[in-house]
């Protein structure tokens, strides 16, 4: 009998360096492993808004077309109002992972270069990578800057602010030195804009080769949802809508959209109280940098893989940067919780600082 073909030999050759990013631990596997109730499970590893979002999300689900294909329109609109950008420099996405992945197809191919600026988001590069395209890690400077000498070779540079996981500013000068030093396409991820001190999204009226993408997953609540946007000029957002997956939006994730950006209060009294509590944990947790989105960077003593493991059999669940380009083995990333949910990491976090300090 012969043996059968391989056939994971027609699978593209990059594919062998490519490594996934992590959705993290399952609770209730850890529930099991470790014997902590699932109830008392603390996940603080995904950045996501524990207030959830506001009730008209809910209320809108009852209305939705379901067999209906989506119509995107409304919350195009109400997109529209709220970035003060016409509905022509918009695009829409599941997510702002498929906004990132299909950008990526848009501009890179195999042997193609991106400027990625290190530690930040894992999906650029592996975005990068699908293409056949080159990741250029470049470690960021002192205090998390970010050195705005582009290669000329560099098709798209991508930055992000606040940056994950570090939670660090990045200043307008630096994406408009950025955007003035290079040919290629600069990608601005201002996932978590909602939380900081400034946006820079007006910045794509100036410049043809920048776009500004954002999320309702984060400051919104709708994590689960898998809806996100993007600020572009006219004619890479017309080119992007040629590419992009039609009807990938379910229409319960465009009326939730609509409901969200309807109630903008909602959204901005869940992020008055993610900020006061970024507020008060900064103040107890001294090995944290200083951040501006919904979570920290924090500077472990022992090796991150130690610290993470040593929370997670108390329940608390939070990331591991370890894997993340440039970021070494002593961060790790914590979301901002519930006053209650902080309260039990900042307990069990400095018990275990304190034996590792005697």
């Amino acid at each position: 009998m012969s043996e059968l073909p391989d056939f994971s030999r027609n699978l593209m050759p990059f594919m062998a360096d490519l490594e996934p990013d992590e959705a993290g631990p399952d609770p209730s596997e850890i529930s099991a492993r470790y014997g902590v109730p699932l109830e008392k499970i603390i996940v603080l590893s995904r950045n996501e808004n524990p207030y959830g979002p506001s009730p008209k999300v809910w209320e809108s689900f009852l209305g939705a077309p379901l067999h209906r294909y989506p119509d995107s329109r409304r919350f195009l609109k109400s997109v529209s109002d709220y970035s003060g950008f016409p509905e022509e420099n918009i695009i829409i996405g599941a997510g702002l992972d498929e906004i990132i992945t299909t950008v990526a197809r848009l501009f890179l191919g195999p042997g193609d270069k991106a400027l990625i600026p290190v530690p930040t988001y894992n999906l650029y590069g592996l975005a990068t990578r699908l293409c056949g395209a080159i990741p250029i890690y470049r470690p960021m400077l002192h205090g998390f800057g970010i050195d705005t000498d582009v290669p000329r070779d560099a098709k798209m540079i991508f930055l992000c602010y606040p940056n994950n996981p570090t939670g660090c500013s990045i200043s307008e000068q630096t994406v408009r030195a950025v955007a003035e030093s290079t040919d290629g396409i600069v990608f601005l991820d201002e996932a978590y804009a909602e939380f900081a001190k400034k946006s820079l999204i007006r910045l794509v009226h100036r410049y043809d080769n920048l776009m500004v993408a954002r999320t309702l997953s984060k400051a919104f609540g709708l994590a689960g949802l898998r809806l996100g946007y993007a600020v572009a000029p006219a004619w890479m957002a017309r080119e992007y809508r040629r590419v992009a997956p039609l009807f990938s939006i379910s229409c319960l994730s465009l009326a939730a959209g609509e409901a969200a950006l309807q109630d903008l209060d909602w959204m901005r009294g869940s992020v008055r109280k993610i900020v006061s509590e970024r507020e008060r944990m900064s103040e107890n947790l001294p090995c944290a940098n200083p951040s501006e989105g919904n979570f920290f960077y924090v500077n472990t003593q022992e090796r991150s893989k130690n610290a993470f493991g040593r929370l997670l059999r108390r329940g608390i669940i939070v990331r591991d940067c370890s894997s993340f380009p440039g970021s070494g083995e002593h961060c790790m990333r914590v979301t901002v919780g519930t006053p209650e949910e902080n309260d039990c990491f900042l307990e069990e976090y400095e018990e275990a600082s304190a034996k590792l300090s005697k």
